[in-house]
C-alpha cells in the first residue's frame, strides 16, 4: 500500500534561520579584531553537516537515521545516528540497509519514463499522469503476487473520477494507470524491477516489492544516490526535468487548481515530474525531493550541486519528521554553519 498517500504530513515545517555567509566575514568590515571565518570548504560543510545532524532538535527526534551528502563525484559526508537512548537491539541505519522507500518511488518511475520516452519527450498525457492530474484518485491497495494490472484492478484502484482531473491529487492511482497504459501491465514485482533499472540503469538496485508504480520500490541509501548523482552529472533525461511542469498543490492556495496534498495547508510546494519541489515562500529552499511516507528522504538542492539522502524507517505518516531534519542538515551543507 502506498501509505503516503493518504496521511498529510506532519508538524509546520521550522522556518530556516537565517545565517550570514561564511564567504565573507559577518557584520561591517569592522576593525583588524573582527574574527575571519574559515574558508568554506568540504572539510567546513561536513562538520556543520555533522553537528546538525547529531544536535538539530529536529534530527534528535528521528534517530535512528542515516544522513549522506555529495556531489556527481560521489559520496562527501555521511554518519550513522543512534538512537537518543541506545537501547538493547536498537537498529542501526547505514547506506546498505535495504528498506521500503514508499513514494520516494516515484522520482524513479518519473526518471523510468523519462528515459523510456527518449528524445521525443515526455507527452501532454505523461505530464498530466506524473503531475497527478489524470482523474485517478481512488488508490488504496497492491498486493505482493499483483501484476500492475491485476493492481489496478483491485478495489477503486482504476476508478476514475471526473471532477478531480486536471486538479492536483496526491495519490498513487495515477502512476498505476499511467503505467498500465504504458505497456507495463502484465509485470510482476520482477519485472517490474527489471524494467525501471533498464532505463535508470542496472548499478542501481531497487526491488519492488509490490507492483506499485508510485510506491513499491525497497532499495538502499547508496542505490538511491547513485541515482541521483545521474541527475546531478545529466546522465538521465529526468535531469533536464527537474522542476519542470511544476503545479500547485495546496488546495488552500492554488485558486481551485489542488485538491489533496501530503504537506501541511501552511505550506505551499509545487509538484514536478515524479517528485516535489520545496519552494514554499516562506520556509522552502527550492530543493527538489521525494519523501517516503515511513521516512526515507531523497533530494537535489536548488543549485543542482549537491545531492542528499535521510534513511530511516519510521511509522507511516511520518515522512515529514525526515524533511524537517533533512532540510537543516541541508542548509548546513550549503552555508557551512551548523543549524
Amino acid at each position: 500500500m502506498d501509505q503516503s498517500d493518504h496521511r498529510p504530513l506532519r508538524r509546520r515545517l521550522a522556518a530556516p534561520a537565517v545565517a550570514c555567509t561564511v564567504l565573507a566575514a559577518c557584520g561591517g568590515g569592522g576593525g583588524g579584531g573582527d574574527p575571519v571565518p574559515p574558508a568554506l570548504d568540504n572539510t567546513v560543510r561536513s562538520q556543520a553537516a555533522a553537528t546538525t545532524a547529531q544536535n538539530n532538535g529536529a534530527c534528535t527526534a528521528i534517530r535512528p537515521f542515516y544522513w549522506e551528502i555529495g556531489s556527481q563525484a560521489g559520496a562527501l559526508a555521511s554518519g550513522s545516528l543512534e538512537p537518543a537512548a541506545s537501547p538493547a537491539g536498537a537498529v542501526t541505519y547505514t547506506a546498505t540497509t535495504l528498506m521500503a522507500i514508499a513514494s520516494a518511488s516515484k522520482w524513479l518511475y518519473g526518471g523510468y519514463v523519462a528515459q523510456a520516452r527518449g528524445a521525443a519527450g515526455l507527452s501532454a498525457d505523461d505530464i498530466k499522469f506524473l503531475t497527478f492530474r489524470s482523474g485517478y484518485t481512488n488508490f488504496s491497495i497492491c498486493l505482493q503476487n499483483d501484476t500492475v494490472d491485476s493492481c489496478l484492478a483491485r478495489g477503486t484502484n482504476g476508478l476514475y473520477t471526473p471532477a478531480t482531473d486536471g486538479k492536483f491529487f496526491y495519490d498513487g492511482g495515477h502512476m498505476q494507470k499511467h503505467a498500465s497504459l504504458a505497456g507495463l501491465g502484465a509485470m510482476d514485482n520482477a519485472a517490474l524491477s527489471a524494467a525501471v533499472r533498464g532505463q535508470v540503469g542496472a548499478d542501481v538496485n531497487l526491488a519492488y516489492t509490490q507492483p506499485q508504480a508510485a510506491g513499491g520500490v525497497a532499495s538502499t541509501a547508496s542505490d538511491y544516490a547513485r541515482y541521483l548523482r545521474k541527475l546531478l552529472s545529466g546522465q538521465l533525461r529526468m535531469s533536464q526535468l527537474l522542476g519542470s511542469n511544476a503545479v500547485c498543490t495546496n488546495p488552500t492556495t492554488c485558486g481551485g487548481t489542488a485538491i489533496a496534498a501530503p504537506i501541511p495547508q501552511t505550506e505551499s510546494w509545487h509538484y514536478s515530474i515524479g517528485h516535489w519541489v520545496e519552494d514554499d515562500p516562506v520556509v522552502g529552499d527550492g530543493a527538489f525531493s521525494s519523501p517516503g511516507a515511513f521516512g526515507f528522504y531523497p533530494w537535489i538542492d536548488a543549485s543542482r550541486t549537491w545531492y542528499g539522502v535521510l534513511a530511516r524507517r519510521g511509522d507511516a505518516g511520518t515522512g515529514i519528521d525526515s524533511v524537517l531534519c533533512g532540510r537543516q542538515i541541508r542548509k548546513a551543507w550549503v552555508t557551512g554553519a551548523a543549524q
